[in-house]
């Protein structure tokens, strides 16, 4: 570990994301300097002027995953040039829409691929490691497996 690895590890970061409601469906948000939109598709209601909150969160789990699978291969020396990642969520909108509360509200399953191009031939076993534990350290992969404490309250 570097010493700035751990200045980084003794340190808590607070993210920071606010936004305003424009619609029923669609919400103008900011993260740090940067805007964006959340909308929901036409077939649910939207303007399909953004990408849908579930999108996000597999374009956040999709970054973080890039992030960290950077930064681990890095640590372990090695030549990671790219990522090519594709995921893919399975999901019933009917507890959403409240025509039925038989399945949970979110994802039955995400399924993600990732492709690594390395500079130099890697071994597969070393390649099946590295994708473990970059899938381990995702702040993101963790968030959405192991249940994230998330207290809602009124301003």
């Amino acid at each position: 570990m570097t010493e700035n690895n751990a200045e980084a590890c003794a340190m808590q970061v607070k993210v920071h994301v606010s936004g305003e409601s424009e619609s029923a469906t669609k919400m103008n948000l900011r993260a740090g300097k940067f805007k964006m939109i959340i909308d929901e598709p036409a077939y649910m209601g939207g303007t399909d002027e953004g990408p849908s909150p579930v999108q996000m969160l597999l374009t956040a789990l999709a970054g973080c995953l890039n992030v960290t699978g950077h930064h681990v291969a890095k640590e372990k020396g090695l030549d990671l040039e790219k990522m090519k990642i594709t995921i893919d969520g399975d999901m019933n909108p009917c507890t959403f829409m409240g025509c039925s509360f038989d399945e949970r509200a979110g994802f039955q399953s995400i399924i993600v691929k990732i492709k690594p191009t390395f500079k130099n031939p890697v071994d597969d076993a070393i390649i099946k490691e590295w994708v473990k534990e970059t899938e381990a350290r995702c702040p993101v992969t963790d968030n959405i497996k192991d249940g994230t404490k998330i207290i809602a309250d009124n301003i």
